[in-house]
């Protein structure tokens, strides 16, 4: 009885990963994962020097003591931490992939899309046009042939 099954299973499973969505998702992620590493590069050798700027360049030090004393740190530090650093890198890194990926990708896709439906709309619209021209003029001999049978059978 599993040998029955096993096929329908395996063709299953194959109809699944054949299926565009599966492979568009894998490309995604797989891009996703290289543009992330560029990313990171940008917010480290640039976010991260302007921060410092003022302050020092690694985010990750900037922490709130919640709970004292507070000293050291990595395994030897004491007392409770809230390292709001870390976040606000993380955030920027967050908000520096929505703009590339906004600016860079979404917004002349969505460009390129809109001409290409405007594009079609205008070739539509004069086929239209011209479907229309072509049917009054075939109502107009249709018109003018009725005419003149009707002419044709008056006279005899």
């Amino acid at each position: 009885m599993s040998a029955k099954k096993d096929p329908s299973v395996w063709q299953g499973f194959k109809a699944f990963l054949m299926r565009g969505n599966v492979v568009d998702l894998a490309v995604a992620v797989v891009i996703g994962a290289a543009f992330t590493n560029i990313v990171n590069s940008v917010v480290k050798g640039i976010i991260n020097p302007l921060v410092g700027a003022f302050g020092t360049q690694n985010l990750d030090s900037y922490s709130s003591c919640l709970k004292g004393p507070c000293t050291g740190t990595g395994d030897s530090a004491t007392g409770v931490r809230i390292l709001w650093g870390s976040v606000l890198g993380a955030t920027l890194t967050f908000v520096i992939t929505a703009a590339v990926v906004y600016f860079l990708m979404v917004l002349p896709m969505s460009k390129y899309l809109a001409r290409q439906e405007a594009r079609r709309k205008a070739r539509e619209g004069t086929q239209e046009v011209v479907e229309v021209s072509e049917l009054e003029v075939l109502k107009e001999i249709r018109d003018a042939l009725v005419a003149q049978r009707g002419a044709g059978h008056d006279r005899t």
